[in-house]
């Protein structure tokens, strides 16, 4: 049986730009739509089944860093962004925003490729979540269909409820983690930085370690991307468990989840 290829979406308003993508796309077998503006990319989105999303942040009609937030409302789809400036603030922004990578122009299209596939094979082992929330952005969330989740058997690793830690939740099967009862929307990254903190309560991990134990190409990444991720769980974590804070920092040194999560 042929498997029909994947349907990726890219939101560019530079034509050269994206008709170098999308031929680079096709010949990976992909199947990509181009969208000009992100009006018309949320629309495409509506029509549910991409499988990843490469969003320009300088669009003509409204910032990718909007059209993503609103993604972000209803779709846990990965997205990369793609910009003109290469700034930090910017980065740790899309990426806090819950995008799986970001790539500076000028780039190589062959690269984008290598990291779109690097991304699916990731986003295959991790089913998509509930949306966060978008309150307080003042953009109207959308709804986009989503893949049900894999009905499987559940296997779960539990950590002890305490002030400082609360009680945590892997289920191993679905790939899915609780923080005191309450799912976690979390993004790729995330997820496998808090894994690898849980297998090891109260040791302290490098940026470096964790670049490598969370990323597939850590050489892509930065101290800061870590640091970004890393505020963002705490957030998530604090949501679902106020007055909780389970991740210590060692400053100099790295994160470790605190011992007593475990006692």
């Amino acid at each position: 049986m042929t498997m029909s290829p994947t349907r990726l979406l890219l939101i560019e308003d530079e034509p050269s730009i994206a008709e170098n993508v999308v031929f680079a796309l096709t010949t990976a077998h992909f199947q990509p739509v181009w969208c000009a503006t992100g009006a018309a990319g949320l629309e495409a989105m509506g029509t549910g089944g991409f499988g990843l999303v490469i969003l320009d942040i300088g669009l003509p009609d409204m910032s990718g860093f909007d059209v993503c937030r609103t993604i972000r409302a209803a779709s846990r789809v990965p997205i990369i962004f793609l910009s003109a400036r290469d700034e930090e603030l910017d980065r740790v922004l899309g990426l806090e925003l819950g995008a799986d990578d970001y790539v500076t122009k000028p780039f190589s299209p062959r690269e984008l490729v290598a990291r779109v596939r690097a991304i699916l094979r990731r986003s295959e082992s991790i089913p998509a979540s509930p949306p966060a929330s978008t309150t307080g952005t003042g953009i109207a969330p959308t709804s986009f269909p989503e893949n049900p989740p894999v009905s499987s058997a559940s296997t779960a690793s539990t950590l002890p409820d305490s002030a400082a830690s609360p009680l945590i939740r892997h289920d191993t099967a679905r790939k899915r983690v609780h923080c005191s009862g309450q799912p976690l929307d979390l993004t790729r990254h995330e997820y496998h930085l808090l894994l690898a903190l849980l297998a090891h309560p109260g040791r302290v991990f490098s940026r470096d370690q964790l670049m490598d134990l969370a990323w597939e190409d850590p050489a892509a990444s930065s101290d800061r991307t870590v640091d970004a991720h890393i505020k963002s769980l705490r957030a998530k974590l604090r949501a679902a468990a106020p007055g909780s804070d389970p991740i210590e920092t060692r400053r100099g040194l790295g994160y470790a989840l605190r011992e007593e999560a475990v006692s």
